[in-house]
């Protein structure tokens, strides 16, 4: 195989990694960009400024390499986002993000719609705020003007393939997690449509995960080492192809990917919906289709921790300290439950009205109960999620997991622990740049297929559960449970409050 460029466009920053041909990472680069926050709900970033990220990346990585023949660059993106462009290709608007809340009420409407869950079973996208078909519809109420100035309505990796090629076009992995695709037809959705108030021809052009985009601006080429004619593999999303880069592909494996945020993913042959319309449900490939739910609150929780909790100490402790601090207190915290929904939540609640809380605390609570309560918390949303993962898929035999926590080892015993299930820690470096890759080189015929990449994705280590900390989180999970369905009635009522 030829080496590959792999470009995973993250909520935070751009990664590229480059791959010699048997997988092994010959260089990486990782920009980042600001996220725009001046106003409630909002979350915001420049196109302008993921561009310059990329770019910078791809210069740097290549330079260490130059004489390196590269088989193409390959792209992964993050789910949700939404640009408005003029009909030059130029923005009109910044890059709205998934966790952009402010579409929240078009949200709540969708919902209450009578074929709400039609909806759901033709675009298998929740419906939430976080949507570009939700954002459409807060757009077409609070500023009509704007969007019907509009052109084109793309997503990120759209837009940034568009700057590389002037092609514009969009996989149906990204389209799936639009909510305005059609999972039947392979095509834009008629009644999303109608409801977003847009047409078929301002969106990009629907293909293939593995298909092939050619036209690499030639300064560009000349820049990073490469012809006009190298492929840009367009690829898919970060989610489903984090799951591809950790060789989750089989029925009983899962991934689980706690950054920032967090997910839990299984992959199946065919599509399936949750009857409440709580999961997710996205292309990845022919015959390959991703299930499973985001949470909103993974490692940001635990910066907020240290932060509000330590962050007046002379040196706010590291995560490794921090990690040595919750490796003193037992399983369950002396009795503390966190309820970890300080960003709203998506999967399992899908209430942006969501808050978080303590519940236990007494005058004897230390920080290092808190801060092990709130991992505990974190982990039991997500075991939530994947028990309704399980209900559609089956049960899991392993979870395949990654993202910061993986450093770790408290952590990584809590949620096997938790999951009452065998942890393994992958050793490829970044996930979804990895499964770009992969599938770059599927598109260009040097795999058979994407189950043919096995190999390519080593194991680091397995984490085994212990059997007696798995009965006491499961007597514990009952008892969160019980906090969750009693809190969630009054965490509407604060939000109304506040």
């Amino acid at each position: 195989m030829q080496a590959m460029l792999g470009v995973d466009i993250g909520t935070t920053s751009t990664k590229v990694v480059l791959y010699d041909q048997n997988g092994q990472v010959i260089a990486s680069a990782n920009h980042g960009y600001p996220l725009y926050q001046t106003t409630p709900g909002m979350a915001e970033e420049a196109p302008a400024e993921i561009y310059q990220a990329m770019v910078q990346g791809l210069t740097e990585v290549t330079a260490k390499q130059p004489q390196l023949p590269i088989g193409g660059i390959s792209f992964s993106a993050a789910m949700h986002s939404l640009i408005l462009l003029a009909a030059d290709g130029q923005p009109l608007t910044r890059m709205y993000t998934w966790a952009d809340n402010r579409a929240k009420a078009a949200a709540d409407q969708l919902r209450t719609r009578s074929d709400a869950l039609t909806l759901y079973q033709h675009t298998g996208t929740p419906l939430h705020p976080m949507t570009p078909l939700a954002k459409l519809v807060w757009l077409e109420q609070t500023q009509p003007a704007l969007k019907h100035a509009a052109r084109w309505v793309v997503d990120i990796k759209s837009y940034l393939i568009y700057r590389l090629t002037g092609q514009l076009v969009m996989d149906y992995s990204i389209a799936n997690a639009t909510g305005l695709f059609n999972m039947q037809t392979f095509d834009w959705d008629p009644l999303a449509l109608q409801l977003a108030a847009i047409k078929a021809d301002q969106l990009p052009a629907l293909v293939d995960t593995t298909a092939q985009v050619t036209g690499l601006a030639a300064d560009l080429a000349a820049q990073w080492h490469l012809t006009p004619t190298t492929p840009l593999i367009v690829g898919a999303s970060d989610g489903c192809l984090s799951n591809l880069g950790l060789n989750a592909l089989q029925p009983g494996v899962a991934a689980l990917t706690i950054g920032t945020s967090g997910a839990v993913r299984v992959v199946s042959d065919h599509p399936q919906l949750d009857a409440n319309g709580r999961l997710f449900c996205y292309y990845l490939a022919p015959n390959r289709w991703v299930i499973g739910g985001p949470v909103n609150n993974g490692g940001n929780v635990l910066a907020w921790v240290r932060q509000q909790l330590f962050g007046h100490d002379a040196a706010v402790p590291s995560l490794a300290k921090l990690s040595d601090l919750v490796s003193q207190v037992p399983a369950g915290s002396h009795g503390l439950l966190m309820q970890p929904y300080l960003n709203g939540e998506r999967a399992p609640l899908w209430n942006a009205d969501a808050r978080g809380a303590f519940f236990g605390l007494t005058a004897q609570t230390t920080r290092a109960e808190m801060t092990r309560a709130a991992l505990e918390g974190i982990t039991f949303n997500l075991v939530h999620v994947a028990k309704l993962v399980q209900n559609l898929t089956g049960p899991f035999t392993s979870l395949q997991a990654t993202g910061g926590f993986a450093n770790s080892a408290p952590w990584q015993q809590l949620i096997a622990d938790s999951f009452a299930t065998p942890v393994t820690i992958p050793n490829s470096f970044e996930s979804s740049c990895l499964g770009a890759a992969i599938l770059g080189w599927v598109s260009l015929g040097e795999l058979a297929n994407i189950e043919a990449a096995s190999t390519l994705v080593g194991a680091e280590q397995t984490i085994v559960p212990d059997p007696a900390t798995v009965a006491t989180y499961q007597q514990l999970y009952l008892l969160y449970q019980q906090l969750q369905q009693v809190s969630q009635p009054l965490c509407q009522q604060l939000a109304r409050f506040k």
